[in-house]
């Protein structure tokens, strides 16, 4: 838990979550916090500096070594698959999908560059790096007004705007470059926002409840996301047919990007279209996040949840 993001302390609280939820009598659980300056296992209120070269503890001449580890790291460098690739060469299995599939959907361009080849509706949208020329004219010709702009590469709406002017554009777009170097800017799609958990259980493919979010916000941002201004309705109240159809199109996403772990994939349905927007391959995992709400609606306790993504990682 943790992480380089700006999301370290989100993570902090998804990750005990975890902790508080996983039977002890089945497992030894070591919270280790990822920090950009040191990694450390921690225990009773103290720190033990986790050895890098086997990811290892030494607790009172004890060497602590693990079998699995859960990944509730939110952002670099545990969602976009950094530190997986680091585990994978050790040979330690973890909950989430392989480094590459991790490093695929947390670069929202390639991950929509990729659904959209299997004729799955997206936004039409436009890709910058900071170093690219930038022509306002040309992004609004291409995605008109209004449109959001984005980090191509960050999570818990650290960075978005939902801009209507082209005066509003720029300094959007600045505030976008805070948190990545690459952004994308999407045309607005006016319709119901819908968030899907699809996760692997007991190997089979799963769509869990669908969560209708409705922000008191102009948009889902933070505010909305962890301040309360927002509904979530789990299940959503949506009729049969568009509901059948988003939980086909959530199961084919996760298909057809080869995923593995948990993951919770938001869209916006445009006259009973699904069009899918991002996927979030580490979701808030508390108890108030939208992923726990789902897998509870559909009859999952988080143990049994949280369990299960340790089972398959070993499996």
């Amino acid at each position: 838990m943790g992480g380089y993001s700006s999301e370290y302390e989100i993570s902090l609280q998804s990750g005990q979550t975890v902790v508080d939820n996983l039977p002890a009598d089945k497992y030894e659980v070591y919270p280790v916090h990822i920090r950009r300056d040191e990694w450390v296992l921690v225990q009773n209120g103290k720190e033990y500096p986790i050895d890098k070269n086997d990811f290892s503890a030494d607790i009172n001449g004890q060497k602590i070594t693990f079998d699995v580890v859960f990944n509730a790291i939110h952002g670099n460098p545990g969602e976009d698959g950094a530190i997986l690739a680091y585990f994978e060469m050790l040979g330690i299995p973890h909950t989430s999908a392989t480094f590459d599939k991790m490093a695929l959907t947390f670069n929202k361009k390639n991950t929509i560059a990729v659904v959209r080849s299997y004729g799955i509706p997206t936004a039409k949208s436009v890709f910058l790096h900071i170093k690219d020329r930038i022509d306002l004219d040309e992004i609004i010709d291409e995605v008109g007004l209004p449109c959001f702009v984005k980090p191509n590469r960050a999570g818990s709406s650290y960075g978005i705007s939902k801009v209507y002017t082209k005066e509003e554009l720029t300094p959007a777009i600045a505030l976008a470059f805070k948190e990545d170097k690459e952004i994308i800017i999407e045309a607005f799609l006016d319709g119901r926002e819908l968030s899907v958990g699809v996760i692997k259980y007991k190997g089979i493919v799963k769509v869990l409840p669908i969560t209708e979010i409705i922000s008191e916000n102009d948009f889902f941002d933070y505010e909305a996301k962890y301040l309360g201004k927002s509904q979530e309705i789990t299940p959503a109240d949506i009729p049969a047919d568009i509901r059948q159809r988003t939980e086909e199109t959530a199961a084919r996403v996760y298909e057809v990007l080869d995923l593995d772990g948990v993951s919770r994939a938001e869209y916006i349905v445009v006259n009973g279209i699904p069009h899918f927007l991002e996927i979030n391959m580490v979701p808030g995992l508390t108890e108030a996040s939208i992923f726990p709400q789902q897998a509870v609606t559909a009859g999952l306790t988080l143990q049994e949840l949280f369990v299960n993504a340790i089972e398959m990682a070993l499996a």
